[in-house]
């Protein structure tokens, strides 16, 4: 059963995309892509991709969906993910959180269990966490600012524990501040991947002076949604490896 994944940036508005090198057909017109290491993520509705022709594109890296809740896996995930892996992208799992359906835990375990682990290969990112409005019903899963927190916590804390790595948390500036508040006990281990399709990056949430990826547009050339990694190849490196490897 999978869901339509909310593209959280087109809430913010669509606007001429930020600074930098290369240029890409976008909405109406050529665009710049933001600095840094281009890649993207993708999903079911991407199907089997041809990864030889993103790389030849550009692409570096990748996330792919895994899971969704404990009742969904994506039915393109082998050949997405290791599609990926194969044409020398650094790829990595993600999973869309329910937290409306089961404990942080629980979906932890679900995604790792189904494609979302990680290993010191040098090619694999840590999972990401993908917390975000929900398409379903109640923009905050009917969880209160503390419960939703609570969540996050123990989805963290599970991840962290099968894998030794804490997971990248993809989100917004405006949800975050709707259904966490003003409040971050994850920054200092979770990188975090955030969503805004405009100009600039705009506003982080609380607790983060700095973003380590964005999601940029829905509308570029690559395969899904494009992404830039804030940094040199070498330090998303670093980041799937968790040091040197």
């Amino acid at each position: 059963m999978p869901s339509p994944r909310k593209r959280l940036g087109l809430l913010a508005g669509l606007t001429v995309a930020a600074t930098a090198a290369v240029s890409i057909l976008f909405g109406t017109g050529a665009v710049a892509a933001p600095a840094g290491v281009q890649g993207q993520d993708v999903s079911s509705y991407q199907g089997s991709v041809n990864w030889q022709a993103q790389w030849n594109a550009g692409s570096r890296f990748a996330y792919i969906k895994a899971t969704e809740g404990t009742y969904y896996t994506n039915a393109s995930f082998a050949q997405q993910y290791n599609g990926s892996y194969n044409v020398g992208m650094i790829r990595g799992a993600y999973h869309f959180a329910r937290p409306d359906t089961t404990t942080g835990a629980v979906q932890a375990d679900y995604f790792v269990n189904h494609g979302g682990g990680w290993s010191k290969d040098g090619k694999t990112l840590p999972g990401a966490l993908d917390i975000e409005y929900n398409p379903y019903g109640a923009e905050c899963y009917g969880l209160s600012q503390a419960s939703m927190r609570s969540w996050i916590t123990s989805f963290s804390n599970e991840y962290h524990a099968r894998t030794t790595r804490w997971p990248v948390l993809y989100t917004t500036t405006d949800w975050w501040n709707t259904c966490i508040g003003n409040s971050n006990p994850w920054a200092a281990n979770s990188p975090l991947w955030i969503a805004r399709y405009a100009s600039t990056v705009g506003a982080l949430p609380p607790g983060y002076s700095v973003y380590s990826f964005w999601q940029w547009s829905s509308a570029a050339t690559l395969a899904g949604d494009s992404d830039v990694w804030n940094g040199t190849l070498d330090r998303l490196k670093v980041l799937a490896c968790n040091g040197a490897c």
